[in-house]
């Protein structure tokens, strides 16, 4: 009996991981939930589920992400849906260093998806792209850091999470959308409705950074 009480035991030491997932198995768990979740949210914006690219802008200072949807090209954005951060680390500033706590600043992409973080789950954002390449060399900074991520849970420290159930829907659009790559725009504060720069101490090129994003922001209006 205690013999095979032993091997029981050492059998789920080797066996008790977590299953690990893969986009497909997490689009099978979720995507009819959030479909009928965000159902309403299509209907308002006239813009077919199954057909439609998408685009995330998220904003510092008021702590919100907003995924944006289009048709096509030549079509217009509009707002399908706004999640809150559910925490936040940092302050109002770009990213500068490995392990300074801070979310970047800028126009991003969506990396790859995540179906396994221990953030439930996360979708990566392509920082640093060139602009925070270009100006760390300037600086003679080195170490950027990185794998800044979209996650589940209710911690951060330099990503932005939005909670278990709303990663879920976010992935899951990230999974159905036509432009797999994205565009993830970060900014200080939403230049679309106040127009005026922060200063940064830190650095001397932030004017060149916000007339970056804010133009880019004209494209959502």
């Amino acid at each position: 009996m205690v013999l095979y009480v032993l091997r029981n035991q050492i059998i789920s030491l080797f066996f008790s991981s977590k299953e690990k997932q893969s986009v497909e198995s997490i689009a099978k768990k979720y995507g009819s939930k959030v479909e009928i979740s965000l159902k309403n949210a299509f209907e308002k914006t006239q813009i077919d589920s199954t057909d439609f690219e998408m685009a995330i802008l998220a904003f510092k200072k008021e702590q919100i992400l907003e995924v944006v949807v289009r048709k096509n090209k030549t079509e217009s954005w509009k707002l399908l849906k706004i999640y809150p951060f559910t925490a936040f680390s940092g302050k109002i500033g770009p990213k500068l260093k490995n392990g300074d706590k801070q979310i970047p600043e800028g126009i991003y992409q969506m990396e790859y998806l995540n179906p396994n973080s221990k953030y439930h789950l996360s979708i990566k954002v392509s920082y640093p792209n060139a602009f925070d390449k270009e100006k760390a060399k300037l600086d003679g900074r080195t170490d950027l850091g990185g794998d800044i991520m979209i996650h589940g849970k209710r911690i951060t420290i330099g990503c932005i999470p939005v909670g278990d159930k709303n990663i879920e829907e976010i992935f899951i659009l990230a999974t159905k959308t036509k432009n797999k790559h994205f565009p993830i725009i970060i900014a200080p504060h939403d230049f679309r409705t106040n127009k005026t720069f922060p200063e940064i101490e830190a650095i001397s090129w932030e004017k060149d950074l916000y007339e970056e994003i804010s133009k880019e922001l004209t494209n959502f209006e």
